[in-house]
């Protein structure tokens, strides 16, 4: 178990230096590939558990240990330490013995003995611990203060359970292939298989009630499903897509609306993304659907470097953006993010539709969609885009929030006149 408590607080301290959760996770099962399947599951849930409660663990911490730790590892150890004691079936005993373990091999063992009384201290106190949390605005919500409180200030009456959804697993959700397959037809192959589910509309949305390894989807290899959340599914139902247009997804990894535009209409596609890698992902969805489209690894707010000079008819304008509607998918998110990331992210939004506003036909529709729940991205982005352009209109405003049947998107329609 040691191991992985390393692994974990390893994870914690890439997290802490910049680096996305997504990134640290992987380096740290390539430093572990002699683990084995149900460890690196192990892994995976204790990096993705400790950092969904991460502000609950550093409140414990600072209770038990007032003064910060000379090595910065010794602490991530008592972090994960606390989240096995706390949030897993763990027994106890094992726990602690491998944190000091773990930690006579830190800090040439000085706080091994410091280690072994934190815990069990812990242990003595842990409900205390619990209902101390609770009146700690970051450790009862486990989101830094600023967000708190943006959030309170955007959604007055939702602002805890949009918190609490945050916090929790995310639902995993289907998108049936309408060229393949329906999902009434699907439904029961699910059921025939014990696989519990219900459909959460009649076009392509299914809500499993567990999540399961995608080798285990009846035809996903054939790309009859794919896992897409069922927010992320509107946006290729609200472009209003027709046989013959031109349609531009501006940034298309992983290509899951790519996919889904294509599967609702035979259109010219054309998708791009800034990263070959991630362009990369893209291609392969395509394939395993049978799909095509012309990909470019390009900036889209370049369009000199990639356009051919033909407007489109509809364009997919998924921008960069602080993600802060898919934080129980990455919960890295909150605590990377800072304040003052959105004003250059709103520059980049900004400079971003207007270059892709001058590729769209006239008559033609542009959705700006972003995964973020913060007004600054969504609403006033919309608001000053409308300034800016006299010849555009917003047919249609949508703000989803996190809850139990998908993530949180927003949504403008835009129609150029």
């Amino acid at each position: 178990m040691h191991r992985i408590q390393q692994l974990a607080a390893e994870v914690l301290g890439q997290v802490e230096s910049g680096r996305t959760l997504t990134e640290a996770l992987a380096q740290a099962q390539r430093q572990g590939a002699d683990l084995t399947a149900q460890e690196r599951t192990a892994l995976q849930d204790i990096c993705y558990g400790s950092l969904r409660q991460l502000a609950r663990l550093r409140f414990w911490l600072r209770r038990l240990v007032p003064k910060a730790l000379p090595d910065a590892q010794l602490e991530r150890v008592l972090q994960v330490a606390f989240y096995q004691l706390v949030y897993t079936r763990a027994a106890d005993y094992a726990v602690v013995n491998e944190a000091v373990k773990l930690a006579e091999r830190l800090a040439r063992g000085k706080f091994k003995a410091l280690v072994n009384g934190v815990l069990r201290n812990f242990l003595r106190q842990r409900e205390e611990m619990l209902r101390l949390a609770q009146k700690d605005l970051e450790a009862a919500t486990n989101h830094p203060r600023w967000w708190v409180k943006a959030i309170q200030q955007a959604y007055p009456q939702e602002w805890s359970s949009i918190l609490e959804w945050n916090n929790s697993h995310p639902p995993m959700t289907l998108r049936v292939n309408v060229r393949k397959s329906t999902v009434a037809a699907y439904l029961a192959q699910l059921e025939a298989l014990g696989m519990g589910a219900t459909a959460l509309d009649d076009a392509s949305g299914i809500l499993l009630d567990k999540p399961v390894n995608v080798r285990e989807l009846p035809g996903f290899a054939d790309g009859v499903v794919s896992v897409q959340d069922w927010g992320a599914q509107q946006a290729a139902r609200l472009l209003d897509l027709h046989a013959g247009q031109r349609v531009l997804d501006a940034c298309a990894a992983p290509g899951g609306k790519t996919c889904h535009m294509l599967e609702m209409a035979d259109v010219e596609m054309t998708a791009l993304d800034i990263d070959p890698q991630r362009l990369q992902r893209v291609a392969e969805n395509l394939q395993r659907g049978g799909l095509h489209a012309s990909l470019h690894a390009a900036d889209a707010g370049q369009a000199a470097d990639w356009w051919d000079g033909k407007p489109f008819d509809r364009i997919l304008a998924d921008v960069p953006c602080s993600a802060s509607g898919v934080v129980r998918r990455h919960p890295d998110i909150k605590w990377l993010r800072r304040p003052g990331d959105f004003s250059t992210l709103a520059a980049q939004q900004a400079q971003m539709v207007d270059t892709l506003w001058g590729l769209l036909a006239p008559g033609g529709k542009m959705l700006y969609a972003t995964c973020s729940i913060f007004p600054e991205e969504n609403q006033q982005q919309l608001t000053a885009f409308l300034a800016r352009h006299a010849d555009a209109e917003c047919l249609n405003q949508q703000q989803l929030l996190p809850c139990e049947r998908h993530d949180g998107f927003y949504y403008a329609l835009l129609a150029k006149h």
